[in-house]
């Protein structure tokens, strides 16, 4: 394998020489550890950490390195690596992190495609997938739904759950999967193009790890299911993974997702619901709140059955979280700026004291 089988492109080459890094090597996340990881050349896998400077320079999560990233490294004898910088990326999934409010949690990084899965059995939900739909339509990169374990269900409880598929997002692409049997998985690996990115997401136990399993025709990673006492998935995959297929397509792995946080990008989730959110132009008062007030677009739309009461309920739903979203980054900014203003007047205290 050599380093365009990851992915290596024209621009990635155009930044390296213009920036006058052709003195580090390059390579690409594969595996992410704690702020350890495996990065691939192509022609061979280090184990990585980076600089002090990186470390300390970083403001934010997003300022370290996370799978699917390009990054320039010091190699060493011994299979080690030094992070020495982030290469720039086109695309970023991302969430808001489950027990850092205010913050974000990166999926992965220099994606072209998320194949969303759900299982047909009892995880089908168009409000989760919604909420895929947006945090990938604020990282623009392409949805594509898999509903998988489509062997455990009847012919009609499949046309169901397209029906309801196609009223409420009629263009997202999906496919119909059953890893059992293994039908559609020759339409998935007919989708994978050589040399792009694919993030596979979803709940625990909707068959992400057995569908990587098969499109690389080995058992890489161990499978779960969902418990039929809790109704969750089971958590097997425990970290990101970075693999490229035999047809030159380029997969990541990721552990299954109870929460999913949007974030604070509003033109992501008006992209999602775009029926909607163009009907809130054509209200008659621009601070309408939809709730039955005289010349709203929305309403009416609601009541003559053009958009549903489940999609517009949910829309509000994550309006009102990305909402909370954006009021606790404002807090938690001023405090930061509040206490580097302290901080700097400790030091220039200091600083006259000591003279």
């Amino acid at each position: 394998m050599n380093i365009e089988n990851l992915g290596y492109s024209y621009d990635i080459q155009k930044y390296i020489l213009e920036n006058n890094l052709s003195e580090f090597s390059v390579g690409r996340v594969t595996q992410e550890h704690r702020e350890s990881y495996v990065v691939s050349t192509g022609a061979g896998e280090f184990s990585a950490e980076i600089t002090g400077n990186l470390r300390f320079s970083a403001n934010k999560r997003a300022d370290f390195p996370a799978v699917g990233d390009w990054v320039a490294m010091q190699t060493f004898d011994g299979g080690m690596a030094i992070i020495h910088k982030v290469l720039p990326r086109k695309s970023l999934l991302e969430r808001q992190s489950v027990s850092k409010p205010g913050e974000k949690q990166i999926i992965s990084a220099n994606i072209d495609v998320a194949l969303i899965v759900q299982s047909i059995d009892n995880n089908f939900s168009i409000n989760r997938l919604e909420r895929y739909i947006t945090i990938c339509n604020s990282a623009k990169i392409e949805p594509i739904l898999i509903i998988s374990k489509i062997d455990l269900s009847t012919e009609e409880e499949v046309q169901l759950a397209i029906s309801k598929l196609n009223s409420r997002e009629k263009n997202v692409k999906y496919i119909l999967l059953s890893n059992f049997t293994h039908e559609g998985l020759q339409q998935v690996k007919d989708m994978l193009e050589k040399g792009k990115t694919y993030c596979v997401i979803g709940s625990s136990g909707v068959g992400k790890s057995t569908l990587i399993n098969n499109l690389l025709e080995e058992e890489r990673l161990k499978t779960g299911t969902i418990s039929e006492n809790t109704n969750k998935g089971r958590h097997v995959s425990t970290a990101r993974e970075l693999f490229v297929l035999e047809n030159g397509g380029i997969i990541i792995d990721t552990p299954g997702m109870r929460e999913l946080g949007i974030t604070e990008d509003a033109d992501a989730l008006n992209s999602t619901f775009e029926d909607i959110f163009n009907l809130t132009l054509n209200c008659k008062f621009p601070d309408c709140a939809h709730n039955g007030e005289t010349g709203c677009a929305v309403q009416e739309a609601l009541d003559n059955g053009t958009i549903s009461e489940e999609s517009f309920a949910n829309y509000k739903k994550m309006k009102r979280e990305q909402e909370r979203f954006q009021i606790t980054i404002a807090e938690k900014r001023k405090k930061d700026k509040q206490f580097g203003r302290m901080a700097k007047a400790i030091m220039q205290e200091k600083k006259k004291n000591k003279f």
